[in-house]
């Protein structure tokens, strides 16, 4: 017997993509992108196209575990279930009564966004409220990027991508369309078609680059100032939308006497982009309707981030591009999905601390007696790698991890729960890239033992007693409880059809009725952000590496850590094909750096500085500009030569909101090994 089941792509991506799993005699025999769908249209990535190959690879987790050896060795034995629940309901227990429940820090990430199983629906949440846990900041992806767009239109959301088949200038800031979110892709060819410009903005020059018309090797950390030397051309041309900007947009006097202070020469000095290629872009920029910006989260992991996507938001409310179809600023369309998550704020009995996401290396001190983590890869994904292991290796914390594969993280787990992979579950997915809910049927039977994040959670809760009535939701009715916010798509069509889009007008254009500022405006000048200790008008704030002069530097390259092509953070990082073609662990380098340092093209390197360092293999390249360095992240530490990834470099720090990450902020030197 042969079936076809619709479901959804789980991975920490925009494009959320539907799927068909063919399923012959109980096993999952072949997966395709859904046909059916407006946004996936067939097609998959290079990375799932693998999953089903993912799920039944040989080191794949299927039982519980409890470790024998040392904290990092990665030995553990086999143990049943009602062990397993059993040793954790008892430290658990013992935790909560001699430390409090704010001992216990469940670290939760975007291995799987599902509003179910993963961190879109906080899954877990009700569970650690009951007992009074500290809550967990997920800040690593786009938090200052969020904060920044807020300040500006009061939401991050903005365009419906699709729409980016009726722009006629199409901005890739800080995104390679190619490699993270290739669905978009068709919509952009539909635009060429009609005689769209298309324009890649980038330290490094992408598969996504090699594509546009133009291409812009700014310097790492200075989007900002691009943003405003290209609003001053719009200035000198005469072509701000006056009443626009008078019917719609708050603090334009003031606003506009920033942008006077970056005038093309400036911004050329600042961003490294010659001085005509500032200007030619800023003159097809005043005279192009509509303009679409398509700018993505490695754009804000710096310490100018959230003001980097402050400013370009503020392009549309100049140029009046959110007046058209296929103008605007799409960063993520979540807001606009009003699906009900539930915090479950009601069930702490009293405040508790917030831990943050991307601060595990200093967070993680004596006061944490259980680090729980699930969904997440903190050794091989969080900043400031070595101080994370140190802090791992204490013999007094109690880690729990629930997973699918033996990460670094596992090694360091004193018990491993074998959590389930998409084709074995039930969730509700919506695309932060698109304006379509999505159900994922589940296809087959868990392998081995594997349970799902819910039914983890609801055994756990079982075997200690708890009897609050929402931890024994089924999966099902957690489904319903999130839909109430949309009445018009319902479970039961979901189940049947698969994926169904928002109730909204096609094409999209959003703040018809105003923005969800303060002011029901766009907003150049924030009150807020000057009550939050921001500046009050929307301004360049460079990176740290971008402020720092040469001569003032101890180490001389600028690193930014791009998305891989065949891995998705380290999803995938142990999948051997993927593996092979990712041709290990690289560092792009500029002819101009490598000469001097006695690099050689293919050779292993040691990419260095104060925080850690971490081997890599050369590859000298001009798609990369002198003084920039490129370390593809995704790669597992312990698979690496060396056993440490980027991260062992990346700087343990906050961008200026949202407390962000900043992948994209540090300097580093490079020798040869």
């Amino acid at each position: 017997m042969e079936l076809r089941i619709l479901g959804a792509c789980p991975l920490d991506c925009p494009d959320t993509c539907s799927w068909e799993v063919t399923v012959r005699d109980g096993q999952a025999v072949a997966l395709r992108g859904n046909r059916d769908h407006p946004y996936t249209r067939g097609a998959l990535c290079v990375k799932v196209n693998r999953y089903l190959e993912h799920s039944r690879a040989h080191d794949r987790i299927l039982h519980p575990m409890r470790r024998v050896g040392p904290k990092g060795s990665g030995e553990f034995e086999r143990i049943s279930w009602d062990e397993a629940l059993t040793i954790v309901s008892d430290r658990l227990t013992e935790i909560v009564r001699e430390h409090g429940g704010e001992a216990i820090w469940p670290y939760q990430g975007t291995g799987t966004l599902g509003d179910i199983q993963g961190s879109e629906g906080l899954a877990g949440r009700r569970f650690w409220n009951v007992l009074g846990a500290s809550r967990h900041d997920l800040n690593i992806c786009s938090t200052a990027g969020n904060d920044g767009l807020r300040l500006t239109n009061g939401t991050p959301a903005g365009m419906d991508p699709e729409t980016f088949a009726l722009s006629r200038l199409i901005l890739l800031w800080g995104t390679n369309t190619l490699t993270s979110g290739h669905h978009l892709w068709k919509f952009i060819q539909d635009a060429r078609a009609n005689g769209a410009h298309v324009v890649a903005i980038d330290p490094i020059r992408t598969r996504t680059a090699d594509q546009a018309d133009t291409y812009l090797a700014i310097r790492p950390g200075t989007d900002a100032a691009l943003a405003l030397g290209l609003l001053n051309v719009v200035l000198e041309e005469g072509a701000e939308d006056t009443a626009y900007l008078e019917e719609h947009t708050l603090g334009w006097e003031e606003f506009k006497a920033e942008i006077l202070k970056y005038p093309p020469a400036r911004v050329a000095e600042i961003t490294g982009i010659p001085e005509e290629d500032i200007r030619a872009l800023g003159v097809r920029l005043a005279h192009t309707r509509p303009t679409g910006i398509r700018a993505t989260m490695g754009l804000q992991r710096h310490e100018g981030g959230g003001a980097a996507l402050r400013i370009i938001a503020c392009i549309p409310g100049v140029t009046g591009d959110w007046r058209h179809p296929g103008g605007g600023v799409a960063y993520s369309t979540t807001a606009h999905i009003p699906l009900i998550v539930d915090s479950a704020e009601h069930l702490l009995r009293e405040p508790v601390r917030t831990l943050t996401m991307t601060r595990l290396a200093g967070q993680l001190d004596e006061s944490v007696k259980c680090l729980w983590v699930y969904g997440a890869n903190p050794l091989g994904s969080s900043p400031d790698q070595n101080r994370i292991r140190e802090a791992m290796r204490r013999e007094d914390l109690f880690t729990v991890v629930m997973e699918q594969f033996p990460t670094d993280t596992v090694d360091y787990a004193d018990i491993v729960l074998p959590a389930t992979m998409q084709t074995e579950h039930m969730d509700l997915h919506q695309g932060y890239g698109h304006m379509y809910l999505m159900w994922n049927e589940a296809a087959v039977e868990p392998a081995g033992e594997c349970l799902s994040t819910t039914e983890t959670f609801r055994r756990l809760a079982r075997h200690m007693g708890l009897t609050e009535p929402s931890l024994h939701e089924s999966d099902l009715e957690i489904a319903e409880g999130l839909l109430r916010g949309t009445p018009e798509i319902t479970l039961d069509r979901l189940r049947k059809e698969g994926w169904a889009r928002l109730d909204v007008a096609d094409p999209f254009v959003p703040f018809t009725d105003g923005f969800p500022t303060p002011s029901g405006r766009l907003e150049f000048a924030s009150d807020r952000a000057a009550a939050a200790g921001l500046p009050r008008v929307a301004g360049y704030v460079p990176s740290r590496t971008a402020r720092t002069a040469p001569a003032d530097r101890e180490y001389p390259l600028m690193m930014i850590t791009p998305a891989s092509h065949t891995s998705l953070n380290t999803t995938f990082g142990n999948n051997p094909e993927l593996l092979r073609r990712s041709k290990g662990p690289r560092v792009l380098v500029s002819a101009a750096d490598a000469e001097p340092r006695g690099l050689v093209d293919g050779e292993p390197a040691r990419v260095f500085n104060r925080s850690g360092e971490f081997t890599a293999y050369v590859e000298i390249s001009d798609r990369v500009r002198p003084g920039v360095v490129a370390a593809p992240k995704g790669h597992w530490p312990k698979l690496s030569p060396g056993g440490a990834n980027p991260n062992a470099a990346v700087d343990e720090r906050d961008a200026d909101m949202g407390r962000g990450a900043v992948f994209h902020d540090n300097l580093v030197d490079i020798a040869p090994l």
